[in-house]
């Protein structure tokens, strides 16, 4: 792997998920929302998937939700740390380790893959979901979750405000998330059709933002950009980016708002009866007279008025 593509210190990624794993089925909301998000997409598609992989399976929120389905057949789960692997193993389904960015698994053999909020931490991501696209056999379906660039916006300004003001410079604190329409580019480029990315907005609120810090930290979700500060924050740092996320991100009730963009995407491998855009100029009928309203040419438009900005 070319080294512009090294963003995130993989066997970091690793130990946090090792560190949060025995612990993780009593900080794990944020993920299990999003499982029951994801898996009501996969209830909504009118067929059955004989071979599953949940790929980045934690501790085994989607084989808890998905537990009893008629619509799954084997469902394996595999996961980056040992840790979550061992934990996820006790839902009863096979659970292997395995690095999304490495996927052991043979051509063309599933009919299914589901991810929920692992990918994120993937340095190279097309090579991933390239992956996972040849792993899934013609007309398989892929879906995942993982956080946009929204996700902990007030973390990252607080952060970058205070260590701007404290230190005379600053290092990435809050790691770097994709984009909807990265990530449906993303997909086209890996080969999958009918690509469809979501993105919706949960906020959770705290008491402090140490409190926020905790949660990530329980999580596995703490910072693991290489090019991340190394030496320890000044405690003046961190007391400065609390007062700073307080006076600008909270709510009517004293409490701090934290912001997770969830991306969802939904895409298929190619198949031969897949549904197929038309050719450029081949429609039969205008729109203008579907509408059922006047075809206006360019030149003939009126311009819409500019109002200043104040």
């Amino acid at each position: 792997m070319a080294d512009s593509m090294q963003v995130f210190d993989r066997g970091l990624v690793r130990a946090r998920r090792d560190r949060a794993a025995a612990l993780l089925p009593q900080n794990d909301f944020l993920f299990r929302e999003t499982a029951d998000r994801l898996t009501d997409r996969l209830l909504d598609v009118t067929r059955d998937f004989p071979m599953a992989l949940d790929l980045g399976c934690h501790t085994g929120q989607i084989a808890e939700i998905l537990k009893g389905s008629p619509k799954i057949g084997t469902l394996l789960q595999a996961d980056v740390s040992p840790h979550m692997a061992r934990q996820a193993a006790k839902t009863g389904r096979a659970t292997f380790i395995a690095d999304e960015e490495f996927l052991p698994v043979a051509e063309s053999s599933l009919d299914l893959v589901l991810s929920n909020l692992s990918l994120h931490w993937v340095n190279d991501l097309p090579g991933a979901l390239a992956q996972i696209r040849r792993s899934i056999k013609p007309d398989g379906l892929f879906l995942a979750t993982l956080f946009g660039g929204e996700t902990l916006r007030e973390l990252r300004s607080a952060l970058l405000e205070a260590e701007a003001e404290t230190t005379g410079g600053v290092a990435p604190r809050v790691s770097p998330f994709t984009d909807v329409r990265d990530a449906g580019n993303l997909l086209t480029r890996a080969g999958f059709a009918l690509p469809v990315v979501d993105a919706d907005i949960i906020t959770v609120t705290y008491a402090d933002m140490f409190k926020l810090f905790a949660d990530l930290r329980a999580m596995g979700e703490t910072n693991t950009v290489i090019e991340r500060r190394k030496v320890p924050t000044r405690r003046e740092t961190f007391l400065r980016a609390a007062d700073i996320y307080r006076e600008k991100f909270s709510d009517t009730r004293g409490r701090l708002t934290a912001t997770f963009q969830v991306l969802t995407l939904t895409a298929w491998v190619p198949h031969a009866s897949q549904q197929k855009p038309l050719r450029p100029g081949s429609a039969t009928a205008r729109l203008a007279d579907v509408l059922k309203t006047q075809e206006v040419g360019l030149g003939e438009a009126t311009p819409f008025p500019i109002k200043n900005k104040p």
